[in-house]
């Protein structure tokens, strides 16, 4: 994500619809067509402004604590249509219960609490992590 890690900053992601536009273009480049997005931690700011904004043209979506939940309002959330899965390790007591209390207000959400597990619960339990996305991913239509 530019901006993030290595990537220098970049002026067009500076704002909401900046990174929207930017999600955007990327899923249009790629010829993504009603993808599912997976989006652990600082993807937040990317993906859920996307969600809010264009979630009909995903087949879902998983949420893996990320940052940002809380700049939404719940009746923002609940006009969400695409199916989500909220993920998180159950020792990440700061930002999966966070997201949690905010994405529990979209409409037909799943919870998958991955056990011994900390923020980068896909690191430490892939297993258990891998079992909860393709049981999410096999759901969806």
């Amino acid at each position: 994500m530019p901006g993030y890690g290595d990537s220098p900053p970049a002026e067009t992601v500076a704002t909401v619809q900046g990174r929207v536009a930017f999600l955007d273009h990327v899923l249009q480049e790629l010829g993504m067509q009603r993808p599912v997005l997976v989006s652990p931690s600082m993807s937040g700011r990317f993906v859920l402004p996307f969600l809010l904004a264009k979630g009909d043209r995903l087949a879902g979506f998983v949420s893996i604590a990320p940052v940002g939940t809380k700049d939404y309002t719940a009746e923002q959330y609940r006009r969400v249509q695409t199916p989500t899965l909220i993920l998180y390790g159950d020792r990440d007591t700061r930002l999966g219960s966070q997201a949690l209390q905010s994405l529990r207000h979209l409409p037909g959400h799943r919870v998958a609490v991955v056990p011994d597990a900390g923020h980068a619960c896909y690191l430490d339990k892939p297993e258990d992590f891998h079992r909860a996305l393709l049981g999410f991913l096999r759901q969806l239509k």
